[in-house]
């Protein structure tokens, strides 16, 4: 159990792919500008990152490894995740149309995130049973979530906020950015770093 949590506080905070390894930062500035919509962007980057993660073990341990062909891993991850793009996206479509406008390019943007396409390379590369692999998709979406909430619950003070013209827009998003990161920061040292960049 220690085991676990270390990995889910590992991902979710010391090594929080957004605010320390600087991964996924279209998504994370592109749609950080309203609450509601980071919520929601936060959990359905999580539920692709979870999903993808158990497929993505369940092939590796059943039928890559067991035929020797472990280097079609990086092939297979990403035929896997952009299912779970495309499954997310019928969903949300037909069931929540109101998000899928406000989302726009960015719920298909997922596919092609790094940070998704990670998660189950980490897995491999730290020899994750399915329990561990889940937890490390889920704190690392937990991690992506939190990082997207913070941005913009900021990004809304600061639109009250009297900002120089020429600092308005990207100019302070990346200026909050930089102070967000260099907060996570001081997480480093908190937990052992696992193998393949955690």
């Amino acid at each position: 159990m220690a085991e676990l949590i270390t990995i889910f506080i590992s991902t979710a905070l010391v090594n929080n792919f957004v605010l320390t390894k600087f991964l996924g930062l279209c998504i994370f500035f592109g749609i950080s500008k309203k609450m509601d919509i980071s919520i929601s962007m936060g959990a359905a980057v999580t539920f692709v990152m979870v999903i993808s993660s158990i497929l993505g073990w369940a092939i590796y341990e059943f039928i890559l490894v067991p035929l020797q062909i472990e280097f079609l891993r990086i092939v297979i991850f990403i035929i896997v995740i952009g299912s779970c793009v495309q499954l997310l996206e019928m969903v949300i479509k037909k069931h929540l149309p109101t998000h899928y406008k406000m989302w726009g390019i960015y719920l298909l943007l997922i596919a092609t995130n790094c940070i998704v396409l990670s998660i189950p390379l980490i897995n491999v590369e730290n020899h994750f049973n399915l329990i561990q692999s889940v937890v490390n998709a889920l704190g690392s979406g937990v991690g992506f979530a939190l990082a997207l909430i913070l941005m913009s619950s900021i990004r809304e003070k600061l639109e009250l906020a009297p900002i120089p013209k020429s600092l308005q827009g990207f100019g302070i998003a990346f200026i909050v950015a930089g102070l967000l990161c260099l907060a996570f920061m001081g997480f480093n040292g908190m937990v052992k770093p696992l193998a393949g960049g955690l």
